[in-house]
């Protein structure tokens, strides 16, 4: 067979079977693409959305809000790490810094701060008895308490283990014993939160342990200014330590959740402490930084230590701040 004749079948075969490769590379490759599920593989990824709504869900922060603030040079705020920070002064209302404060979230015991006033607001017997009863037993999240039922306490004693080691058998039975039991008292406490102006704040119950206490760093903000105003409520939540008598003679020692009110370096006034999953590791206070009174708001702080490591940057900062304006002045 000559050159020529070998050239042309070449060719002729080249243009029968070249259609017949290009169809065929586009399905092979989607083949290969295509993944291979086992049924744990399955599994996995049935629940994985799920999973993912829940992340973004808790990830799905508004991007941090500047308000005016009292310092000009801004080149070195703290970089905090919970989801929203809010300090200002309590004097004259100036902002010092803001980080979504306007961000509606869970507050967990944030919220005995607000049981602590409805019931000193409502002129109780502090030293009438209170008993801790099954319906003050937390069937929500089954957190623990040394405080079985069947303990009679004084209110006092109740108020002053919810403020300073939120205990929330206590703060449970204060709700309940309120004239009119604990539907009443929401609703004091929800007509307080009104009157302070916290408009985008709503309780449900007087523990905090419900995920539906929901408000703002904003709100908080306000809400710890009003609280200092009560003696009570400023002693209370200062304590170190507390010691309670019970029935049967025995002693129950509590601490308080705030470790910084047994730090030298600190003055704290007014102080809270709250968790629960949904709200993360929270905490507010009112302190006097360089003999400044300061509140101080911080809330969902993931880490264990987060919340107090960013009250001390806040700390940090400030001290930095005013004596800095001090040698300029």
């Amino acid at each position: 067979m000559g050159g020529a004749v070998k050239r042309l079948i070449a060719v002729i075969l080249a243009l029968w079977i070249a259609p017949g490769l290009a169809c065929a590379a586009p399905q092979a490759a989607a083949k290969a693409l295509k993944p291979t599920f086992t049924k744990t593989a399955a599994k996995k990824a049935k629940a994985r959305p799920k999973a993912l709504h829940k992340v973004l869900a808790r990830s799905a922060r508004p991007q941090p809000v500047r308000m005016t603030p009292l310092f000009e040079d801004n080149g070195a705020e703290p970089l905090l790490m919970s989801s929203a920070a809010f300090v200002l002064d309590p004097s004259d209302g100036r902002t010092l810094y803001a980080k979504n404060i306007t961000s509606v979230q869970p507050i967990a015991s944030i919220t005995k701060l607000m049981t602590a006033m409805v019931v000193l607001d409502g002129k109780l017997d502090l030293q009438e008895p209170v008993a801790i009863t099954e319906d003050d037993v937390d069937s929500l999240k089954h957190t623990r308490s040394r405080l079985q039922v069947g303990t009679v306490l004084a209110r006092d004693d109740m108020l002053r283990l919810a403020l300073m080691a939120s205990e929330n058998r206590a703060a449970a039975a204060l709700g309940r014993a309120y004239p009119g039991g604990i539907g009443a008292f929401v609703r004091a406490m929800n007509q307080k939160a009104a009157d302070l102006g916290m408009q985008r704040t709503r309780f449900v119950d007087s523990s905090g342990l419900s995920s539906e206490n929901v408000s703002t760093a904003e709100d908080l903000a306000k809400m710890v200014t009003a609280a200092y105003r009560y003696p009570t409520i400023q002693q209370y939540t200062t304590l170190t330590d507390h010691a309670v008598a019970l029935n049967s003679g025995r002693l129950l020692a509590y601490h308080n959740t705030n470790g910084l009110v047994r730090d030298v370096h600190w003055d704290i006034d007014v102080s809270k402490t709250g968790y629960i999953s949904e709200a993360g590791r929270c905490i507010v206070m009112q302190a006097r930084i360089s003999a400044k009174p300061i509140v101080i708001v911080l809330l969902d702080s993931w880490g264990r230590y987060t919340r107090i490591a960013d009250a001390n940057r806040v700390k940090k900062w400030l001290e930095s701040q005013l004596a800095r304006q001090a040698s300029a002045g």
